[in-house]
């Protein structure tokens, strides 16, 4: 990592005032089902899933918190069985009063910097929509931040959703990422 890409990775660290990231617990589950749910952008699921998506991912899961501890945003992710350097981003979710800040990129610095220290992250994928242009930014930015080589391809298309229309999954894969 050159001394640039430090100075923009700790400027991205650093949060708005107030603000923290830390990891969820169970008690935050509805919080990210609401936020995601108030997202209109994101595939909702359900209540449950984010529960126990806070009880068992927590390792690898940031939540934003409000000075009084609320969840004003979220990204789930989990370290991959077949791929175990990689961590597969699955939501990022801003809510709204908060968007605007640079929190999603803070979030993402932070995560990425806890679970590259703890399970020896070297790489993220994520996927994402096409048009999704906030997401798409936010990986990108990503990826020139940390120095970081970034490919793109189709993992999933339209016709594998049975929920059809659903647009295609892009894959992002970023790496490899520096201690």
């Amino acid at each position: 990592m050159t001394a640039a890409h430090a100075d923009l990775q700790a400027e991205f660290l650093e949060m708005p005032e107030g603000l923290r990231i830390d990891r969820p617990d169970v008690a935050d589950g509805s919080a990210l089902w609401r936020i995601a749910k108030d997202s209109k952008t994101l595939d909702l699921n359900s209540s449950y899933s984010y529960l126990l998506w806070c009880r068992d991912f927590a390792g690898t899961t940031a939540v934003a918190r409000a000075a009084d501890g609320t969840p004003v945003g979220f990204i789930t992710a989990y370290v991959r069985p077949e791929r175990p350097h990689t961590l597969l981003v699955w939501q990022v979710a801003v809510d709204a009063a908060y968007r605007g800040r640079g929190l999603a990129a803070r979030m993402l610095d932070g995560l990425t910097a806890r679970v590259t220290d703890e399970y020896g992250v070297t790489g993220i994928e994520t996927t994402i929509s096409p048009g999704n242009t906030a997401s798409e930014r936010l990986f990108t930015s990503y990826a020139q931040r940390h120095g970081a080589d970034l490919e793109r391809e189709v993992l999933f298309e339209a016709g594998l959703f049975p929920d059809a229309p659903h647009d295609p999954e892009v894959l992002y894969r970023i790496g490899p990422l520096s201690h």
